[in-house]
């Protein structure tokens, strides 16, 4: 607490996809081993190192496992302000990490093998508060930044745009957000994955902007934020944070009241509206995502920097920049899982998104 924190950063590499093999794309992405990855095509040939790194053959436990995502929903139990968030060009993978197989629903639940990082988060929070002798109250609030509106993916009827506020006290807010309590795996799980059919109009991820392009068929045009929240008293353990913030911890004892939170983050995919052959309200949907993607970058690029070095931090460019302005540079403690093509077609892309992780791994914040 109070102390110096990085952000953990982790890289996943996904596979090539049947389209890239039939198509001839080579794969220019290798792992080395020790959280190192090496990209080797014409004209490009850098090496990378991260927290770790997961190649197209680890399975979602073994990314849920080696990321420190168990460690950090024990701190989130703890009363700290926890967040992870997934990123990458569009189609790399994001929304399967994060949420697992699209496919999935109340009726057809996905294979527990294929089950993402919030699946498993959720099972282990709940776990956690059932062992430990917890008395926690946990709710969740959903929503999505889209064309720069902010819309409540929880409440009833057709979204509709909330305005974002800021105060001394609470920092940047969403006014007006719905929150909703839950006490098992199954409730909080079905407001993700409410049918396409069902009345009254579907709730979460099936009401999410999404569409099809040359580059992936189910395209999130938004960026998404789900937010757990979590009060009551506790008896736990918290591993004290820092660089590698999952690896130690601290002597079980009484804990007073605390509040945490854990807030899962997929944001949309950068994309080049060349390569996606996006026209019309594509077109204009890829440069709102593009240019609040760019203001995260900017962001991040000064946080890297030393504080006594670094300049005003523009969080207020974008709504996105604004709500994730705690997470960032703030007081909460932040998981960034990268996530990559393998594919030759790709490499500018992939090398950009190397690029953006390897400048957040120097970013910090003080929880």
């Amino acid at each position: 607490e109070g102390r110096e924190t990085r952000l953990r950063v982790v890289l996943r590499v996904r596979p090539l996809t049947c389209t890239e093999t039939r198509r001839g794309d080579q794969q220019v992405v290798h792992s080395l081993g020790d959280g190192a990855v090496h990209v080797s095509a014409a004209r490009h040939d850098a090496t990378f190192g991260f927290s770790a790194v997961f190649d197209s053959g680890a399975s979602q436990e073994a990314v849920f496992e080696g990321s420190g995502m168990r460690q950090l929903v024990e701190l989130a139990i703890d009363g700290f302000s926890c967040t992870v968030f997934a990123f990458g060009q569009t189609g790399s993978g994001k929304t399967y990490t994060l949420m697992g197989p699209l496919a999935q629903s109340q009726t057809q639940p996905a294979s527990p093998a294929l089950l993402g990082l919030m699946q498993r988060s959720f099972t282990y929070l709940l776990e956690q508060s059932r062992s430990c002798g917890a008395d926690l109250a946990l709710s969740a609030s959903y929503l999505e930044i889209y064309n720069e509106q902010v819309r409540d993916l929880l409440s009833p009827g057709p979204p509709c745009a909330l305005p974002l506020r800021w105060s001394k006290t609470r920092g940047f807010y969403v006014e007006n957000q719905l929150s909703v309590e839950f006490e098992s795996l199954e409730a909080i799980v079905s407001l993700l994955l409410q049918e396409m059919q069902s009345i009254p109009p579907p709730a979460g991820s099936q009401r999410r902007r999404t569409s099809a392009h040359a580059l992936n068929r189910h395209s999130s045009r938004s960026h998404a934020l789900l937010t757990i929240h979590i009060r009551g008293r506790a008896v736990s353990a918290h591993p004290a944070p820092g660089e590698g913030w999952g690896a130690q911890g601290s002597a079980r004892g009484s804990c007073p009241s605390k509040q945490g939170t854990l807030c899962f983050v997929d944001l949309a995919g950068s994309e080049r509206v060349k390569e996606t052959g996006s026209s019309g309200e594509l077109s204009v949907e890829a440069n709102s995502i593009n240019r609040s993607l760019l203001a995260l970058g900017h962001c991040i690029s000064l946080l890297a920097k030393p504080r006594g070095k670094r300049t005003h931090i523009p969080y207020r460019d974008s709504k996105l920049t604004r709500l994730l302005a705690r997470s960032l540079g703030g007081s909460g403690i932040t998981l960034m899982v990268a996530c990559i093509s393998p594919s030759s077609r790709c490499v500018s892309e992939t090398l950009s998104t190397l690029h953006y992780a390897s400048r957040a791994r120097r970013v910090t914040t003080r929880p």
